[in-house]
């Protein structure tokens, strides 16, 4: 009976996720396989004759790497920007060391080199770097040395990922935390302090005139004079005197006693006929305008203090884009707020639903543009690949956040369950795929090129972890991106993502992946040319 239900896929499948899961528990000495042990489980179950259709792992693949694009878009060019040049420096440093410890062997052991090609693109496990060993070659030996260093070239990456923190001496959750103070210092929390003016250089002068939030980056978000509490409005007039409530960071606040006056410690309530609420931006056509363009003040008499998004208050400068979800915080009378919240969208359900229209044809126009061949010569030409097209076109769909009425985004929640249900597709497709002639192979060609498969894929990654974390100082989150990236491996960005809530090992993967799938095909081709 068991056997007919192992005939059934999704049966199979099923089954391989639920003692992934239960293997992935299993903790020793802090080290857990999580979600990855799917992998390992379905290695056996291939090794047996359990067959998951290829189409459910690219399905899952594609899930898997778009949600991680529309993840990482945002971050991916500040990161690119700040620390592109270190992390490509690194997966050069992955990509050469690979070719050269593969050269090294072949001429130490007398590989032929076809065979190599295909050892250095099996254990760097790149689809497209086999394409490019074949079309090289003109030989299949190249395929059968991919499928011998292909299964370590998984199982290696997982396992080194794991293992890396440990081994540093890395404490994860510390280093979230110094990650998460670093972010805090780049976006001060915001504050509120009242000001008496002092400054007899401003007697007089109106708001729009004085250019407060400019000159201090605070906003002014109440006045007070002669005993009366109004909101501020561009021709609003500061006397010597008056009381004055702003609102930013302690930077900007000082700033702006610089400005006004001494800091006092008295509250300036409002008028029962102002209110303060929390608005979220749920209105599709407001997204991407800025808040200088909706001139709130003008047409709502409303006042935005602060800005919340992903966690962080910003301060409500008049060049900030709206996004999606966005929570402003306004202070103004009961019916303007309810017509802005109106406007805004105001539309707590909306966060939750999911729109599919977007998922579906940013990854119809990743899959089209992996299709696309780009030719540099008669003798070498690149093409993205599904992995490297969907994962372009998600990063830059991400970074524009909209195009005309569709936006490019998901909740947090959609985005998690959506990555969660690819990657096990995905792994337990590749495990049996991988499980199935694992043994045979070995019988076959021996193990010798299993142990040079084994050193092209070790080597990289040790050499990529010392020079990275030691000589560049790159933190582990970023260092364990990079050497998935560098090694093309999705696997192993699977093992990384699921050691840590930060978003830094995706954000890092999305950088050097496209840079090393290019290098490694450009390499094998040399390769194949002149060795």
């Amino acid at each position: 009976m068991m056997a007919t239900l192992l005939e059934s896929s999704y049966f199979a499948l099923f089954l391989i996720v639920a003692l992934g899961f239960v293997l992935g528990k299993i903790n020793i000495r802090g080290i857990s396989l999580d979600v990855s042990a799917v992998i390992f489980i379905a290695l056996l179950f291939g090794h047996f004759g359990v067959v998951i259709p290829k189409e459910l792992g690219n399905f899952g693949l594609v899930l898997f790497i778009f949600t991680i694009g529309i993840q990482a878009g945002p971050g991916f060019f500040d990161s690119f920007r700040n620390k592109g040049k270190t992390l490509i420096l690194v997966t050069l440093l992955i990509v050469a060391s690979a070719c050269l410890t593969g050269i090294g062997l072949m001429y130490a052991l007398g590989i032929p080199t076809d065979e190599m090609a295909g050892l250095i693109a099996g254990a760097l496990t790149s689809t497209p770097g086999l394409a490019a060993a074949i079309d090289a070659t003109g030989s299949s030996a190249a395929s059968i040395a991919y499928g011998i260093a292909y299964p370590f070239g998984v199982i290696g990456v997982i396992l080194f990922v794991k293992l890396l923190p440990k081994m540093l001496g890395v404490d994860l959750k510390r280093e979230e935390m110094r990650l998460d103070n670093e972010r805090r210092e780049a976006y001060p929390p915001l504050q509120a302090a009242v000001f008496r003016i002092g400054n007899a250089a401003i007697e007089g002068k109106s708001l729009d005139f004085l250019r407060v939030r400019s000159m201090t980056g605070a906003v002014i978000s109440r006045i007070c004079h002669d005993g009366t509490v109004e909101l501020p409005a561009p021709e609003s007039v500061l006397h010597v005197g008056d009381l004055v409530k702003a609102v930013g960071d302690e930077a900007a606040l000082e700033r702006a006693g610089t400005l006004l006056g001494e800091r006092v410690a008295v509250d300036l309530p409002l008028d029962t006929a102002f209110e303060v609420q929390k608005i979220l931006v749920t209105n599709k056509k407001l997204v991407g305008k800025s808040l200088g363009v909706l001139s709130l003040q003008a047409h709502f008499n409303c006042t935005v203090t602060r800005l919340r998004r992903s966690g962080i208050d910003l301060s409500p400068a008049p060049e900030l884009l709206l996004k999606f979800g966005d929570k402003l915080t306004v202070v103004g009378q009961k019916d303007s707020l309810s017509a802005l919240a109106k406007q805004l969208g105001n539309d707590e359900k909306r966060l939750s639903d999911t729109d599919f229209f977007p998922i579906a044809m940013g990854i119809v126009l990743g899959v089209l543009f992996g299709k696309i061949n780009i030719s540099f010569s008669d003798s070498f030409s690149f093409s993205p690949g599904l992995t490297g097209g969907v994962l372009i076109v998600a990063l830059v769909l991400s970074a524009l956040g909209k195009t005309g009425p569709i936006i490019w985004s998901m909740s947090g929640s959609a985005n998690q369950l959506l990555r969660q249900l690819g990657l096990l597709l995905f792994l337990a497709e590749v495990g049996t795929s991988a499980g199935a002639n694992l043994v045979a192979t070995f019988q076959e060609s021996g193990w010798s090129l299993f142990f040079v498969g084994m050193a092209v894929t070790l080597v990289p990654m040790v050499i990529a972890a010392l020079v990275g974390y030691f000589a560049f100082k790159i933190s582990i989150f970023d260092l364990l991106g990079v050497i998935t990236g560098g090694m093309t491996s999705t696997p192993g960005l699977v093992a990384a993502d699921a050691m840590t809530d930060s978003p830094a090992p995706s954000v890092a993967y999305a950088t050097v992946y496209p840079v090393a799938m290019v290098f490694l095909i450009i390499f094998i081709q040399v390769i194949a040319a002149v060795l």
